[in-house]
């Protein structure tokens, strides 16, 4: 069949193939014969249309993709996009810290000014942490106070507009792209002559604004930058000429200062030099601007919740956007458990209360202001009879005995690098499978892991112990309560109950007697033991020192005065360790739970196998000893009849 030569094919975007149709068009027509070589004048016309072509095909392509937040690829577009849903982009954040500040005056009180400056070091560069209100306290008895103040890591910026509406160009900026907009103060100053100013707000909800709403907008701009603006005297008030727009906030270095935990006091606070500073919570929370990936998940979750955290995943949506430092968050309603900071994390409902643990990207808990800061800030999403309460994660770690069984000759691998390499595999199971909310320890899909490490291993074997450190309260009678929220090993009533149980721990001191080190184990029915050891054999103070719940995971420790611990890994430490064994190979976290491989206590073994294996007619014996291997083949008359 003739090709019709005459109708340009346009369904190809890249060059090659563009150029191509074109030639395929011309081969139609009798007015230009040098088109197909490659040193014609007339090939660099088609050059010249087919890039042409590919230009505008690409541009076009592009538009198209712009159009869409989903398919969006500029941060502008995903930024705009973003704002026609109601969605603020989350800025850069200033890592915060809190301090407990004294100054040493007679005076009756002192006024600790919005900007002053504190320093702290991190890896040798140093870091200035500042206020971002004035504070006032009074005297306490030749001492003035200044407790559990927040300082932001950054400078503190003012900057300050003339309002001039004959600029059909005048917009007012934070300068600096590394802006923190949870530090931005707005003020508006009436005029240079009269230096009365009006504080305003950012809007939230335009449902409740009038003409005479004193709030303020935000939005991101390009380069990464913020812009405030006002309302038009009928969505809010309006400001007018000669008003001079104050934009106070903090430019931060975002996540450097992250875990500054010294701090120095500035030369005077108020005229006192006299002034001492204590850490209460070290640097946390500082984190990069809110990435395009993040505002299109976001955005559309955030529009589908309507500004309301009513569901678990509205919650999820709003913890995120207000603590960017977010890794994981979980999220779970009252109904479904309850918490209490002295017993943690229980399935007795408590209604009218959502329950929320974050992990951050530090890998640390949240500080109690941090905590406080987030439900204060989840409340005018929050439903009205519903409380959010902020709540510490709860790790279990799990320690692994693994068995590697290699075939020498299939290796230059030793025994050592086996297992060092085994290692590796775990490690990163441990970062990419684990350490977040709701991820499972799967047991065979680790194993699965461990055999593709490298192509001499022929099996392995994994065993599972579950552990749990918790801090005593030292020469304080204390009820203790670990719940590990999968079930224990107990097939039955007494379970090695003369062997221990399942139940272990690391040891710890009572009656401040550090020459007597006692541990914890159970009877197999229910029971929490206390013994020390003599001469290896365990000898009992207290078998009823607490309950063993099999089913449900649960060790409680009941009132005991614990007066020291003893070392934890051959270390000092101020934890006791408490070891369980599972019921199942396979772990699932609940909750606030989090699982983690303890990666330095978790054991190898690498040994080379020994394989019997039969076929049709004879079997054969492998024995492997280091490097050497050898096989006998014993030929049988009658074949198996399993091969047939």
């Amino acid at each position: 069949m003739a090709v019709n030569n005459k109708r340009l094919r346009v369904t190809e975007l890249d060059f090659e193939n563009i150029k191509d149709n074109l030639k395929t068009f011309l081969k139609g027509q009798n007015q230009f014969k040098d088109y197909d070589f490659e040193g014609s004048g007339m090939n660099i016309l088609l050059d010249t249309l087919a890039y042409n072509t590919h230009y505008m095909g690409f541009n076009a392509n592009m538009v198209a993709n712009e159009m869409f937040l989903d398919s969006s690829s500029l941060r502008s577009s995903a930024v705009s996009h973003a704002k026609a849903l109601g969605y603020e982009i989350t800025s850069s954040r200033a890592p915060t810290a809190t301090l407990n500040i004294n100054l040493s005056t007679s005076a009756a009180s002192k006024t600790m000014p919005s900007g002053t400056a504190f320093t702290s070091t991190v890896d040798g560069t140093s870091y200035q942490f500042v206020t971002v209100s004035d504070i006032t306290s009074t005297n306490t008895g030749n001492n003035i106070p200044f407790d559990s103040v927040t300082v932001y890591e950054g400078t503190y910026v003012i900057t300050k507009y003339l309002v001039d509406s004959s600029d059909v160009d005048q917009r007012f900026i934070l300068t600096d792209p590394r802006s923190d907009t949870t530090t931005l103060t707005v003020k508006v100053q009436n005029s240079t002559t009269d230096t009365t100013t009006t504080t305003y707000t950012k809007a939230t909800d335009i449902t409740q604004l009038s003409a005479s709403s004193t709030v303020y907008f935000l939005q991101e701009v390009e380069t990464g930058r913020y812009e405030v603006y006002f309302g038009d005297g009928v969505v809010s008030q309006a400001v007018s000429d000669g008003n001079i727009i104050q934009l106070q906030y903090v430019v931060t270095n975002k996540t450097e200062s992250n875990g500054a935990s010294s701090f120095s006091a500035p030369t005077s606070i108020d005229g006192v030099t006299n002034i001492t500073v204590t850490t209460v919570a070290s640097a946390s929370g500082g984190a990069e601007p809110e990435s395009i990936q993040s505002i299109k998940l976001n955005a559309p979750l955030d529009y589908s919740s309507q500004g309301r955290a009513v569901t678990t995943k509205d919650y999820e949506v709003f913890v995120r956007k207000l603590f960017p430092n977010t890794q994981s968050v979980s999220v779970w309603g009252g109904e479904d458990g309850s918490y209490n900071s002295a017993t943690g994390v229980s399935s007795t409902p408590e209604y009218g209360k959502v329950f929320i643990s974050i992990k951050s990207t530090t890998g640390v808990d949240l500080t109690s202001a941090q905590k406080t800061n987030l439900e204060t800030a989840l409340a005018p999403y929050k439903v009205a009879s519903i409380t959010p309460v902020v709540v510490d994660t709860d790790t279990t770690s799990l320690i692994l005995g693994i068995t590697i069984m290699y075939d020498s000759s299939a290796t230059t691998y030793t025994a050592d690098q086996i297992t060092s390499l085994v290692s590796t595999t775990v490690s990163n199971y441990n970062s990419s499978d684990l350490q977040t909310f709701n991820a499972p320890f799967r047991h065979s899909k680790l194993l699965g892991l461990i055999d593709g490490t490298d192509s001499s291993i022929l099996n392995s074997v994994a065993t599972v112990t579950m552990s749990k450190l918790f801090t005593p309260t030292i020469s304080t009678a204390t009820d203790y309560r670990l719940n590990f929220n999968n079930r224990f090993y107990n097939p039955h009533s007494g379970h090695n109950a003369s062997a221990g149980g399942i139940i272990a721990s690391t040891g710890f001191y009572l009656n401040s007697v550090t020459t007597t080190t006692y541990f914890f184990d159970d009877d197999g029915i229910g029971n929490l033991r206390i013994y020390y050891l003599v001469s290896g054999v365990r000898t009992y103070t207290n078998n009823a020192a607490g309950t063993v719940d099999y089913i449900n995971g649960l060790i409680t420790i009941g009132s005991i005065i614990i007066t020291g611990v003893a070392e934890v890994d051959g270390t000092t430490s101020s934890q006791i360790r408490v070891t369980s064994l599972p019921n199942s190979n396979d772990i699932t976290p609940v909750r606030n739970q989090i699982l983690e491989i303890d990666l330095q206590n978790t054991t190898y073994n690498g040994s080379v196998d020994t394989t019997t294996s039969t076929g049709v007619g004879y079997s054969t014996t492998t024995t492997s000893t280091g490097t050497t291997t050898t096989t006998v083949a014993s030929v049988s008359s009658t074949p198996s009849s399993s091969a047939y």
